[in-house]
Formats: structure tokens, C-alpha cells, sequence
């Protein structure tokens, strides 16, 4: 018989199971559990330690991930075979773990270089952007982007690119209602962004989505760094692409005039990300980027946690710490709301994993949940908003938005994020633009299989004995050389012009 002590990994003592560091056979004695393998434990799986009855809940981070479908021996695999999802009460207890937060002094403020824009919000980068009211003038929009190569921007350093976003909506879609407020906050939030020295919007002329309206409702007005346009009025395809590339080469020269300078870290507000998730990312990356939003956050600086449907069954953990039962039940207004929406389309909010997030060991949306809820750090949740809303509170905060990577990271940039920071078990080729996105691999053996793509190994927190604590140091340096102008992985690679993807919600017409 085998044994392999520390093959496994304990998040509780109430907890039911434990996770394989490795592939264990069968008959491998666990002996620090008192159990034996009864079958071949894939990496990053669970192992009962504890017989657990058919009904009876498995408990892992000492929370419910699931009830057994049948009876379960000590030493047995548990996955999907042998575990299901079904309703049960949570004490949302709204805001019983709020505590003070430990702010820096201003003698201990972490400062990055930053480019201040007049209005006195803060980049990170310094695109000129072109949006599209709808998806009929996205060629158009592509082509000029098209003609602004290295080649051409060469004589202008400080301009990272012309980048073309571009969407598959805008019409064929109620003019009012969810969908249509969804789209506008997006196009409102890159407008205004920080991180663009330049926007220009193009549009067909007749869609559901008219730029004027967009304009009206949010008070944008036209100017040198802001312009607008659409195919109709300027006679074709041809004539537009021309006055677009005319536009951008008068905002070149001023676009490029910007220099960066010494900000606090206050100016930062960063987007809380996971996709690919596997067993160990609610171990290693998740919490590590949690332990980084916490110092960001006492240094004054915003981060914004996302993905709603895969928060469910870990949402009374965030209502635990909101700053008030105001914040907590605006946060449970949009579980609710995503019970309804997943129920009328004929779906159900454990949809969740998928399946390469199952072959990683994670059997249900509370486990994956409860690893992603992580990512949020131990400060108060002291606000809750609408995708792509403004953020304007300083802290942590929630922003309602699917589970889908490029979905919900299109509705936190809209908000106001200026950094990404997103982590992976399975591995994500994510890049984002206009704002740097960092990836954090969750193991080694993914760090090393794609380090072309990964920025840092929180696998090392396994593998090397370095803490949540130390790995989010590590994780908070790295975003502060990221904010100043040093490129991640996806940005090397030239990722950030096709992830631009506003929530679509309503019956297409």
C-alpha cells in the first residue's frame, strides 16, 4: 500500500472531502485523513474523508458545494457522479463581518506612473478608440483601424494603438428596456474612458441604437477628442473609411503629447477576473488576487468583482461584509434577478461548470462559486451596481454582469476599470483592450505548459510554500509595473481587438 501524506490539501477541519494535489491511484493511504483511495483521484479532485450519506451535504471550504446522490464511502471519488445541486436556506446575516479597514498613511501610499487626463480621471494606456453604434459600420470601423499600422504610428511613441471595438448588436433590438440600457452604458463608459487619448464613433445612420440618443442621454458632448460620424451621411463605405483615417490622423499629434506621472494608488480601479477555473484556483490564484484587491484597497484604490451567476451559493459571504443591508439586499436583488432570467429562458443557474472546469475538479456552481467569491478580498462590499454602471464608490465593490469572460470584463471596463487581473486553472488566452489584462495561472504544470500567455504561477503557492499573503504582494507590485506602462503577456501577443463583447439581453427582431 501507498502513502502520500501530503498528496491532499485541507481547507477545513468541518470540511467532508479534501483535494488531490496530484493523480492518486487506488489504494493510496492518505494517512493524515485515516483513509484510503478507493479509485484513481484525477489532480485537483475530491476524496471523501468522512462517509456521507445519500442527501446528506459535502462541505468544502467549511460550506455546502453540494448533497450526495447516493451514499458515499471514506476514500471515494467525489465528482458529478456522485453529488447535486439543489436549494437551501442562507443566512445572509447583512453586514455581521464588516469590519474597519486598515488604510496606509499617506507615507506608506503606493504610486504608479500614470497618464492624467484634463478631466482628472487616470489611464493606464493611451489608445485612440473607435466604437460602433451597431454592427453594420463594424468592417468599417476595422478598416480604419487597418490603416494605422506600426508603420504609421512610428512617429508617434506615446500612442499605444488605434483599436477598433466593435459588436454584434445595436439593432434589431427593442429601443428601450434592459438590452438597450445594457449597450448604452457600455458605448458611455469607453467613451469617456481614461485609457483612450481619442474616440471616434461610427455608425450606419439608421439602426435602433442612434448615437445622437446616446449622446443625449448621457450628456457626452463632440469635440477634438471626440467625434462622430455614420455611412449614410458621409455617401459609403469608401468616403467614411477616409474621414475616419483624416480624423485620427488630426488627433495623432495631441493623442501623442501625453507624458506619465507619478499617481497614487488610489487612481487605480481593477477588474476582478477568473475564467478556466479548475480545483486549485479557490486555493492558490483566487484568494492571492483577493489578498492583492485587499492592499489596493487600503490604499485607497477600487476593485470590482464580477460574474453573478457564478457568485450563486456564495452570495451570503459578500452580504456578510456589505457596509450596509441596503448594499447586501441590492446584491441579492440581482441573484434573484438572475433566477428569474435563467428561468424564463429555460435554463438554471447551475449550468455552471462547464466541462473543462469539471475535469479540473469542480463539481458544482457553489464549489466554483465559492473559489470565485475568492477573488474579492476580506474589505466591505460597499456598493453594488448595474452592468457597465459607472463605479463611483472607492473600495470593493460588485458589479451585476453573466459569467462569460469577455462579456463581463467589457461591462467592468465600462465601468471605470483601468487594470484586469485575471486568473486560470485550465488556462485563458484573454487580452483586453484598451486596458492591460494580467493572468494568473492557479498551477505550475499550466503556468509552464503556457507561459507565453501567463503573467504569474500562483502555483507556487503549492509548489514553492509561498502564502496567499506573500503571493499577493507579488500579484500588487506586478500591477503597479502593469499601470505604469510595463506589458503583459496578452499585450506582447497583440490580444484586445475581438473581446469586446456588451451584454446582450431581449428577444433579437
Amino acid at each position: 500500500m501507498q502513502t502520500a501524506e501530503a498528496e491532499v490539501i485541507r481547507l477545513n477541519k468541518s470540511d467532508n472531502v479534501v483535494t488531490a494535489r496530484r493523480a492518486l491511484p487506488a489504494g493510496v493511504l492518505l494517512a493524515a485523513e485515516g483513509v484510503t483511495t478507493l479509485a484513481e483521484i484525477p489532480a485537483g479532485h475530491k476524496v471523501a474523508t468522512a462517509p456521507i450519506a445519500s442527501g446528506e451535504a459535502v462541505r468544502k471550504y467549511n460550506q455546502i458545494i453540494g448533497f450526495a446522490t447516493a451514499d458515499i464511502a471514506p476514500g471515494a471519488h467525489v465528482h458529478v457522479q456522485n453529488v447535486e445541486v439543489h436549494g437551501f436556506e442562507r443566512d445572509y446575516a447583512f453586514g455581521s463581518e464588516m469590519h474597519p479597514t486598515a488604510y496606509f498613511n499617506n507615507s506608506e501610499q503606493a504610486v504608479f506612473q500614470g497618464i492624467r487626463r484634463p478631466d482628472g480621471k487616470v489611464g493606464t494606456r493611451n489608445y485612440i478608440g473607435i466604437l460602433t453604434s451597431v454592427n453594420c459600420s463594424a468592417t468599417v470601423a476595422r478598416y480604419i483601424a487597418q490603416s494605422f499600422d506600426e508603420a504609421m504610428l512610428a512617429d508617434y511613441p506615446n500612442v499605444d494603438g488605434v483599436v477598433a471595438l466593435v459588436h454584434s448588436t445595436g439593432c434589431g433590438m427593442a429601443g428601450t428596456g434592459e438590452g438597450m440600457d445594457n449597450l448604452q452604458r457600455v458605448l458611455w463608459g469607453y467613451a469617456r474612458h481614461p485609457n483612450f487619448g481619442g474616440v471616434i464613433m461610427v455608425g450606419l445612420g439608421c439602426e435602433a441604437a442612434q448615437i445622437d440618443f446616446l449622446l443625449d442621454a448621457y450628456g457626452i458632448e463632440r469635440g477634438p477628442r471626440f467625434r462622430t460620424f455614420n455611412i449614410q451621411n458621409e455617401g459609403g463605405t469608401r468616403q467614411t473609411v477616409a474621414r475616419g483615417v483624416e480624423i485620427i490622423r488630426e488627433m495623432l499629434p495631441a493623442v501623442n503629447e501625453v507624458k506619465r506621472e507619478a499617481i497614487p494608488a488610489s487612481e487605480l480601479t481593477l477588474a476582478l477576473q477568473c475564467g478556466g477555473s479548475d480545483a486549485y484556483s479557490g486555493i492558490t490564484a483566487n484568494p492571492a488576487l483577493g489578498a492583492a484587491a485587499d492592499l489596493l484597497v487600503r490604499h485607497g484604490g477600487t476593485a470590482i468583482l464580477s460574474e453573478t451567476p457564478e457568485i450563486y451559493g456564495a452570495e451570503h459571504l459578500l452580504t456578510r461584509r456589505a457596509v450596509s443591508e441596503a448594499v447586501g439586499q441590492k446584491l441579492v436583488e440581482r441573484i434573484r434577478w438572475w433566477e428569474d432570467y435563467t428561468a424564463r429562458n429555460k435554463g438554471e443557474m447551475n449550468n455552471n461548470p462547464s466541462p473543462g472546469n469539471k475535469a479540473g475538479g469542480l463539481t458544482t456552481i457553489l464549489e466554483k462559486s465559492l473559489g470565485a467569491v475568492a477573488k474579492g478580498g476580506t474589505t466591505n462590499l460597499v456598493d453594488v451596481y448595474k452592468y457597465g454602471e459607472p463605479v463611483t464608490a472607492k473600495g470593493f465593490v460588485f458589479m451585476d454582469s453573466p459569467g462569460y469572460d469577455p462579456c463581463s470584463i467589457t461591462g467592468q471596463v465600462a465601468s471605470g476599470a483601468n487594470l484586469v487581473c485575471f486568473t486560470t486553472g485550465r488556462g485563458s488566452v484573454y487580452g483586453c483592450k484598451p486596458v492591460p489584462s494580467m493572468k494568473l495561472a492557479t498551477n505550475g504544470p499550466m503556468y509552464r505548459r503556457l507561459s507565453e500567455d501567463m503573467d504569474i504561477n500562483c502555483g507556487a503557492i503549492l509548489e514553492e510554500g509561498y502564502s496567499v499573503e506573500e503571493m499577493g504582494q507579488v500579484i500588487f507590485e506586478r500591477l503597479l509595473e502593469v499601470a505604469s506602462g510595463s506589458p503583459t503577456k496578452s499585450e506582447e501577443l497583440g490580444f484586445g481587438d475581438s473581446e469586446f463583447v456588451p451584454w446582450q439581453i431581449g428577444a433579437v427582431m
